[in-house]
């Protein structure tokens, strides 16, 4: 069994100052003295965001690497090693199931084995809900504003447009011409095989008739065809 403190100042000046190294470092080795542990490693991130993952952060990903059953994990707070409770509760789990402890002390000590996990879990849970809950939002409401000003979103490209450098649909001058003489010829009353033919033979190009039918915005479309 090993015993690995983890501590993290997401900018170069907190390593000296604000929330120092050195006070988690002396929370972790006092922690570990009080539950009879001896530190045997300590991987220490220095100006490294906490919105990194635990596994892409230099030190991070090296603690993850060497961690192997029976080990033992202290942190001094749940925001220097988790970017949220999203992530915290996903790597907890990964951690139970590889039969790692993770003491944190400001949550109490050992979250992954005994009395406080249950809560600890349970609080996590909600909070990540709620969590999911705000991302869906901020990714639905920058969706809508994006199609408002016309961004592409991804998926199929509408007939009659293209993707711009700066990630904009642009009409397409050759489609849209296309699209013109699709809808002149709906008015001229042609129905939608007639024009799909007429369009291959001026344009080069056969469209289906699912997508005619969109272009000329048809009503009653099989009793036309």
């Amino acid at each position: 069994m090993a015993v690995y403190g983890y501590a993290r100042v997401s900018t170069d000046r907190q390593a000296t100052d604000g929330e120092s190294l050195d006070v988690q470092t002396r929370q972790i080795d006092g922690y570990a003295h009080m539950v009879g542990l001896t530190v045997d490693h300590r991987f220490i991130e220095r100006g490294v965001s906490g919105s990194r993952p635990l596994a892409e952060r230099p030190e991070g990903r090296a603690l993850v690497e060497r961690l192997k059953a029976g080990d033992v994990v202290i942190t001094a707070k749940l925001d220097r090693m988790f970017r949220s409770a999203l992530d915290a509760l996903d790597v907890l789990a990964k951690l139970k199931e590889r039969g790692v402890s993770l003491h944190m002390i400001d949550l109490g000590g050992d979250v992954t084995s005994n009395g406080i996990s249950k809560l600890v879990f349970t609080i996590l849970s909600a909070v990540a809900e709620a969590e999911r809950d705000r991302i869906r939002e901020r990714v639905a409401t920058t969706k809508a504003d994006q199609r408002a000003r016309g961004r592409y979103l991804g998926g199929k490209v509408p007939f009659g447009f293209r993707v711009s450098p700066a990630g904009d649909l642009e009409p397409d001058e050759r489609q849209q011409a296309i699209i013109a003489d699709a809808v002149r010829f709906r008015v001229d009353g042609d129905p939608l095989r007639t024009i799909a033919g007429r369009l291959e033979a001026a344009h080069g190009e056969r469209l289906s008739l699912a997508t005619l039918s969109k272009i000329v915005k048809a009503d009653g479309e099989a009793s036309a065809l």
